[in-house]
């Protein structure tokens, strides 16, 4: 992982410092004519860009997919401009004869083609599938650059995209479509008048499920199994548009198109009037959270986009906390409280950059997720907690109402956000998302007697200097708890509070309102960055980061149980078995841990030819009653069946 980090870090500075040269340029509309044929797999295209750049300039920079071949580049006049490619940025430098003044409109036509089969090596975000024309179905989304893109994600742009396909396939995109008729071919045309991302389209069969709920009309171009689930999806869609339609204002297009696309692919992506599911999170339940996240994208990102990719925490941000809204309203508080805590620990995995210099990461990457997804929910859920409810949700809905069709950075938010609560603000973003770090309180206190009841005298002691934040202080006493909100400014900050019961417990930020660390947390932290590097089997630096849990709270079951599972994988039984049973004798936090901890060490006993232990741990595992990710399932089939490892290829 580290060897992976080092290399997206130097990646990533060198795409700065590439992007640092490029003259910026402003595309303002594209002309896509394009021919999908399914059963090659093929895209032929043309596409005309027409742009405006911000500084006199010989040259223009866009990036395009490198499964696609640029045959020719010509000007508006015809005249051909040498193009070179970087396959390591994706992009295609223009090199013009003479210099392009400072906003003077230009046009760029490029001619290209290829094939596009959904190899997630060739994808512009290594290892997702953005773009695939299988022979049933296609999708080329945004991301895939399979036509020339400029500031991606933040350059709005109009565009008329005419599709050619055969007549069997429809062809889903955004805009006024009109069809016609040519050399055989079904040509379905999208007229896209106001600046957005209208650049994602899908090639499909049939003519799609309609379902309506909430009088909103959603179509579905689901496949196989999935189709069963249209009627559940087409219900909850209607529910959520109209809980955010409440919350946002009116948006950008009531009815959706949903679309189903494939493994590999996004779990969603939110194009304008359209959203894409893989099949896997469609799943066999509404997945109402995926639901939440992409169709709020229908206004954070698709009606009003960063001003920049360092801006992206408000789009990201916006999207995973309007998850976390959703859930408190349909599962209450307590919900959202214990939601809000994993996201702070994913937040607090990556240290640095700061949230405004996001930009700097590679796109989809966990470090870009947590620094601008979760970092950019905790903002926002602290917001809500330090501007007040009515403030914060008035900031939501000006904010996305008035800067609709445009982009917006944070200091539009900040803004925004002021003026709804009536506060200054300035401190708050500084601290949040232009600074690093994040505080970890140290509580004293001294309980006093008075004529009147009793006296709690105590002080918040932190290591940022420059922090300041109001924090919620809980003090339960033998009567009514008494409840206060301390102001935390500095290293050190004192309180007095009166009670008239004798004081019990005195807990500071008893909500965890605040992105903090704590003992409990620290260990949490170090086993998410521990399970990080697994996943890109760094076992060795997985090692130390649950090494580093363990060694702030040894009885973490969890720490325990993925140490385990490192050890298993290396086919290391006899350390995974003593793993499996220090988790199994730990806090069994989280609980799954018990009936997944007597599956493994079942699996182990089978490894090791002892049947009669393993079945005795299949047993324990089906009387937990516990069923999480199908542990019942497992068990009983492993009652039945013995445990076989995988081969392994020899050396």
């Amino acid at each position: 992982m580290k060897r992976l980090l080092a290399t997206m870090a130097v990646l990533a500075s060198a795409a700065v410092a590439q992007q640092d040269k490029r003259v910026r340029i402003d595309v303002e509309d594209y002309l896509i004519e394009a021919e999908i044929d399914p059963r090659a797999q093929t895209l032929k295209a043309t596409v005309a860009a027409r742009f405006q750049p911000g500084e006199d300039t010989l040259t223009a920079v866009f990036e395009l997919n490198n499964a696609l071949q640029l045959t020719r580049v010509v000007d508006g006049t015809g005249r051909q401009i040498p193009a070179t490619r970087n396959p390591q940025d994706f992009t295609v430098r223009l090199n013009f004869p003479e210099s392009l003044p400072k906003g003077k409109t230009a046009t760029a036509i490029f001619t290209y083609e290829g094939k596009l089969v959904g190899n997630p090596d060739e994808s512009p975000v290594y290892g997702i599938k953005f773009a695939a024309i299988n022979p049933d179905f296609a999708y080329l989304m945004y991301p895939a650059r399979w036509f020339p893109v400029s500031e991606y994600t933040a350059d709005r742009f109009t565009a008329t995209l005419k599709i050619a396909v055969p007549p069997e396939f429809q062809v889903i995109g955004a805009g006024l479509e009109t069809k016609s008729e040519a050399g055989g071919k079904t040509v379905h045309e999208f007229a896209n008048t106001r600046p957005s991302f209208p650049g994602s389209i899908a090639v499909v069969k049939g003519t799609g499920i309609k379902s309506s709920s909430a009088g909103v009309t959603t179509l579905f171009h689901f496949r196989g199994e999935s189709a069963g689930m249209a009627a559940s999806y087409g219900e909850e869609t209607g529910k959520i548009m109209t809980w955010l339609t409440d919350l946002y204002g009116l948006p950008p297009q009531a009815n959706l198109t949903i679309v189903e696309t494939e493994a590999g692919a996004p779990n969603g992506y939110s194009a304008p009037g359209i959203l894409f599911l893989n099949t896997r999170s469609i799943g066999k339940s509404v997945n109402s959270r995926l639901l939440v996240n992409q169709m709020s994208r229908q206004w954070w990102g698709n009606s009003v986009s960063p001003l920049s990719r360092n801006h992206i925490w408000i789009t990201n941000g916006g999207a995973r906390y309007a998850e976390l809204m959703w859930l408190e309203q349909s599962a209450g508080a307590a919900a959202l409280e214990a939601e809000l805590r994993d996201i702070y620990i994913e937040a607090l995995t990556v240290d640095e950059p700061p949230v405004i210099q996001a930009g700097r990461l590679e796109d989809y990457s966990p470090e870009f997720n947590a620094i601008t997804s979760a970092k950019g929910a905790a903002v926002m859920g602290m917001l809500r907690h330090v501007a007040g409810e009515e403030a914060f949700k008035k900031t939501l809905k000006t904010f996305l109402t008035e800067n609709a069709g445009k982009s917006a950075g944070t200091e539009a938010f900040r803004k925004q956000a002021e003026a709804a609560s009536g506060q200054n603000l300035q401190g708050f973003f500084i601290q949040w998302i232009e600074s690093q770090g994040a505080p970890e309180f140290k509580l004293e206190y001294t309980v006093y007697r008075t004529t009147k009841g009793f006296r709690v005298m105590g002080k918040v002691m932190q290591d940022l200097d420059t922090f300041r934040m109001p924090v919620d202080l809980l003090i339960e006493t033998e009567g009514n708890p008494e409840r206060k909100t301390v102001e935390v400014v500095g290293t050190s900050s004192e309180f007095i509070v009166e009670t008239f019961g004798r004081p019990k417990k005195v807990t500071l930020d008893p909500g965890y309102k605040v992105l903090r660390f704590s003992n409990q947390v620290r260990v949490a932290v170090a086993i998410r960055r521990g399970e990080m590097f697994a996943e890109v089997s760094e076992f060795p630096d997985a090692l130390k980061e649950y090494q580093k849990a363990l060694d702030s709270n040894r009885n973490s079951s969890m720490a325990h149980f993925r140490v385990g599972e490192l050890f298993f994988l290396q086919r290391n039984y006899q350390a995974a078995a003593n793993e499996f049973r220090y988790a199994l004798d730990g806090d069994l936090e989280p609980k799954w841990i018990e009936v997944w901890g007597h599956i493994n060490l079942g699996q182990i006993f089978d490894i090791t030819n002892q049947r009669e232990r393993a079945v005795s741990e299949y047993n324990q595992a089906i009387r937990t009653k516990d069923n999480t990710q199908g542990a019942q399932e497992v068990a009983a089939k492993y009652m039945r069946t013995p445990y076989q490892r995988p081969a392994q290829a020899e050396n």
